[in-house]
């Protein structure tokens, strides 16, 4: 086991004067605060106190109703039974490492990645495999008969979105070559201009586990995750929801009842959900033209971005020969933290790693 790179460096932060880009952390000012202590006053009204009891291990039933009716907007029909609430997409990590993982198994993951992933999956000692990208995103080769982990929607940290056509290819490997995905998307709604093509999920059904998350379109302390199981018309699939139950209640028994409850009320209560999302998108995207506009006027030549479509996430590729790593401590002294390239970086097999070094 090994520390969060980022949680290090926000530590560091912490109590200074220092401007942290280092982690994705949500804007305070987008969080529902006032609506959030009016849907915590009516949960803890209710007769029954549900919200201060145990629950099922799955999820509150009514919440998992609502996961689904959010994927069938997405185009794709799923049942409550396919629906696992967790404490936050990063358990469902954890759940899926303990599952599906083992010393020496292939686990294809991108590169760049998330770094909370990689952390989560490297407890478990897969043998980590890059996949091979190009400037639109991973590619399909290399995903046929391997498990991989991948984030299609602005991703964490290039913030890059796959394209529909690189889906469709992904999707058409995946079904006609075998294997299976770990798609994790918990960005797809911050998008500034136009939504993201349908998930990697609606296009192979069977192949896919979704993660979905409530931490970047609400708040990141209520802890609340979901995960969206494979058609559980196979024996395989329903093996694997048992035994993604059982992983969890030696966790933690059931996500916190009250964070749940808190969360149903809310968005059940006629709470305007698509103008909350409206609003956090033009706040990102506000903030996104800003550090737009700055990387233009202040970084000097020989440095190379983009701007991202949606997300939280900008990934710059510096100069050749520039450290990275080196320069962090100097950045931090000046008063803003960062996270180094290389960091985000996992020694897997035939990696070849970036051209340059780069910061997030």
């Amino acid at each position: 086991m090994q520390s969060s790179v980022i949680r290090e460096i926000l530590k560091l932060a912490d109590g200074h004067q220092v401007l942290s880009l280092a982690g994705g952390l949500p804007a305070a000012a987008a969080f529902p605060a006032e609506a959030l202590a009016e849907a915590t006053q009516r949960a803890l009204q209710r007769a029954d106190r549900r919200a201060l009891q145990y629950g099922a291990s799955e999820g509150i039933t009514e919440l998992r109703d609502w996961v689904v009716q959010q994927i069938g907007t997405q185009g794709r029909r799923i049942t409550r039974e396919q629906v696992l609430i967790t404490t936050g997409s990063q358990q469902a990590l954890d759940l899926l490492g303990k599952v599906l993982l083992q010393p020496g198994r292939r686990l294809g993951v991108e590169q760049p990645s998330y770094l909370g992933a990689l952390q989560a999956f490297q407890v478990f000692e897969p043998e980590f495999v890059s996949l091979a990208s190009d400037a639109l995103g991973v590619c399909a080769d290399g995903l046929a008969g391997c498990l991989s982990y991948l984030i299609p929607n602005y991703q964490n940290p290039t913030g890059l979105c796959l394209p529909e056509a690189r889906r469709q290819e992904i999707a058409d490997r995946l079904l006609q070559s075998g294997g299976s995905v770990i798609e994790d998307d918990p960005y797809g709604e911050l998008w500034f201009n136009s939504p993201p093509p349908p998930s990697l999920a609606a296009r192979c059904p069977e192949q896919v586990v979704y993660l979905g998350s409530f931490s970047k379109v609400l708040a990141p302390g209520l802890r609340l995750g979901y995960m969206v199981l494979p058609d559980l018309s196979c024996a395989a699939t329903r093996e694997l929801a048992a035994k993604l139950i059982q992983a969890k209640q030696a966790s933690d028994l059931r996500t916190s009842t009250l964070s749940q409850s808190v969360a149903l009320e809310l968005i059940r209560s006629g709470w305007d959900w698509g103008g909350h999302l409206d609003a956090v998108r033009g706040l990102y995207r506000q903030r996104r033209d800003q550090m737009a506009q700055a990387l233009r006027q202040e970084l000097p030549s020989g440095w190379e971005w983009r701007v991202p479509d949606g997300g939280m996430f900008f990934w710059l590729q510096g100069p050749i020969g520039l450290d990275t790593q080196a320069l962090l401590p100097a950045a931090v002294q000046a008063g803003v933290a960062f996270v180094p390239g290389p960091r985000s970086i996992r020694r897997t097999r035939h990696g070849q790693g970036p051209r340059c070094d780069c910061l997030s």
